[in-house]
């Protein structure tokens, strides 16, 4: 590519706001043209993207009344945003030179001007494939990693619960967590793999249980320590009953809520105050200043071989409607990821 060349972008974008369940024809792909150059005087860095992310928060902020975040701000006709990796073409920002490698705030597209520079992170370690900073290296482990060991405080032989732990964030939290010496226990369709691929001691298909108060008492009949926090609704209110006094909630992602017109309300929130319990939300760019501390030790994990990760790669922009839409419909085996280009 030459500097100022004019070049085709391709972009995905959603037709309208989305009520109920994501369709690939909620999103189309559109063709601009791009001038390959910062603005003269601008701080933003113009970047090639590599891959691209899927996560199940985009869904929520793709609503008329979805709540807004840093990471992503959809309107119909507007470009969608979300992380992902990708090489710096040109840069009017002191701390980004022309071919760093970075993870973070992108758009869903071939090039990207991005002036949130914020919400960029570089990539100095290329021992590991640049995809695994959409997910175990990138936003996803930095959630998992601040939840658990921040927001958590886990002591060694509590008793662990993940909802929804075939996710990134899920997988990983399961693991620090074996890693600590805990129990643990995770919900999904993907009962086997949690159990022999990331080591759970115990797992279930929260969709095939009828009574979801029960089936915890049965995995955890000492009561659950901590539990990390993706589904809500339902789950959220049997969690509560099975609470030990002082335990600990996390509450990541709430993925039973952001396809109903209505939201579910929880029935059991009395005994936040009967067990003593802390539940807490949080933003996982609050904690961008444990990024280093996470993959020293993430990497050191990974390369040991104690800590497992699972891709699920698609190529293509073309094929990002169908891959952000899958997720909803458990058809991924582990990180879904959208691969653009190769370094």
């Amino acid at each position: 590519m030459v500097a100022g060349e004019e070049v085709a972008n391709r972009r995905v974008v959603p037709n309208e706001y989305i009520s109920g369940f994501p369709e690939e024809t909620d999103m189309e792909i559109v063709t601009s043209t791009m001038k390959l150059k910062v603005p003269e005087g601008s701080k933003a860095v113009l970047v090639k993207n590599l891959s691209l992310s899927c996560d199940a928060h985009m869904r929520a902020q793709m609503s008329l009344d979805g709540a807004p975040s840093a990471a992503s701000l959809f309107e119909p006709g507007s470009l969608i945003v979300n992380f992902g990796v990708c090489k710096v073409l040109e840069s009017g920002h002191p701390n980004f030179k022309e071919g760093n490698l970075m993870w973070g705030v992108t758009g869903w597209e071939e090039y990207s001007l991005i002036s949130m520079t914020e919400y960029l992170m570089k990539i100095t370690n290329t021992d590991v494939p640049l995809t695994y900073y959409n997910g175990l290296l990138g936003m996803n482990g930095l959630t998992a990693y601040a939840a658990f060991f921040e927001v958590c405080s886990p002591k060694k032989g509590e008793y662990v619960y993940v909802s929804a732990a075939f996710g990134t964030v899920g997988q990983l939290v399961g693991q620090f967590a074996k890693l600590m010496g805990c129990y643990v226990a995770g919900s999904k369709e993907k009962v086997d793999l949690l159990k022999t691929k990331f080591g759970f001691d115990d797992a279930f298909n929260y969709k095939e249980e009828e009574d979801l108060a029960s089936t915890l008492k049965r995995y955890f009949p000492e009561g659950i320590d901590i539990y990390f926090e993706n589904v809500g609704g339902v789950m959220l209110d049997a969690v509560l009953l099975n609470m030990r006094l002082h335990g600990r909630i996390a509450v990541c992602g709430m993925i039973s809520q952001y396809n109903r017109a209505k939201l579910e309300g929880v029935n059991n929130l009395f005994y936040l105050l009967t067990k003593r319990i802390l539940m807490r939300g949080f933003f996982v760019l609050d904690y961008g200043h444990l990024y280093p501390q996470f993959l020293e030790t993430t990497i050191k994990h990974l390369t040991e071989g104690k800590i497992v990760y699972v891709e699920d790669v698609v190529e293509g922009l073309e094929k990002a409607p169908s891959a952000l839409v899958g997720i909803f419909q458990g058809h991924s085996v582990g990180r879904k990821v959208v691969l653009l280009a190769r370094d």
